[in-house]
């Protein structure tokens, strides 16, 4: 029997959630960082986004400015870079590495790279799971001590793992494109992608660390079931 509102389980994610914690940290100083390094050159986010788009022939996606900070994002559905006010104007090496970035994304969807295919495939299964897939399965254990509530927990969740599993090698990818396009479309001196390699590499670690947290939580709802079944 456990106790009301115990779970003994919760140990297993504490290492990933402040490594969460660290990578939000990093990203945030490195790209602050390298926003106040202006890129010799002075291009602006927006110019390499739609100067990169025309080079691919992708002239009908769009490149918009967005409010808020570190919210850059590719929209599929509208074919549309959003960039944040400080990428868009900005002619920072930061600004720049994540206009690339993003932009890049745009090139994966143009070219049906196939991690990006399953990654929007996997969507509506992904969001319906990491709503209820964790709720069901905890309340399960804790209030109803049902294994098959649980293990519906972990099938529904395990879409939303799965989703975040696939996101690595589309950020990866992402970021790899953009030091290539950047290197090979002049925008930066050859001194200056190094540093924007930081920055993205800073990025990265959010998406290694939601990963990491989405498994932790897997192997919580396995074990959970675990103890069910031998009690």
């Amino acid at each position: 029997m456990f106790f009301p509102f115990y779970d003994p389980t919760m140990i297993i994610v504490i290492p990933f959630v402040l490594f969460t914690f660290y990578a939000q940290f990093k990203v945030k100083s490195t790209f602050n960082k390298y926003l106040d390094v202006s890129a010799n050159k002075g291009y602006t986010g927006a110019e390499i986004s739609k100067d990169i788009l025309k080079r691919k022939g992708l002239e009908d996606v769009r490149v918009e400015q967005t409010s808020g900070k570190l919210n850059d994002h590719y929209d599929p559905k509208s074919k549309t870079v959003r960039l944040s006010s400080e990428v868009y104007q900005g002619r920072s090496i930061a600004s720049l590495g994540v206009a690339a970035h993003e932009t890049g994304h745009a090139i994966q969807h143009a070219v049906a790279y196939t991690p990006l295919t399953i990654r929007h495939s996997l969507f509506p299964a992904a969001n319906f799971g990491s709503q209820l897939g964790l709720p069901i399965a905890v309340f399960g254990f804790i209030f109803f001590k049902s294994a098959l509530l649980v293990k519906l927990g972990i099938i529904l969740f395990g879409a939303a793992v799965l989703f975040q599993i696939v996101t690595l090698p589309v950020e990866f990818n992402a970021s790899s494109r953009a030091i290539r396009l950047l290197k090979t479309g002049g925008y930066l001196a050859s001194d200056e992608l190094k540093p924007t390699k930081k920055v993205l590499k800073a990025a990265a670690l959010t998406y290694v660390a939601a990963a990491l947290v989405s498994v932790a939580h897997l192997l919580r709802l396995i074990m959970m079931a675990g103890m069910l079944d031998d009690d």
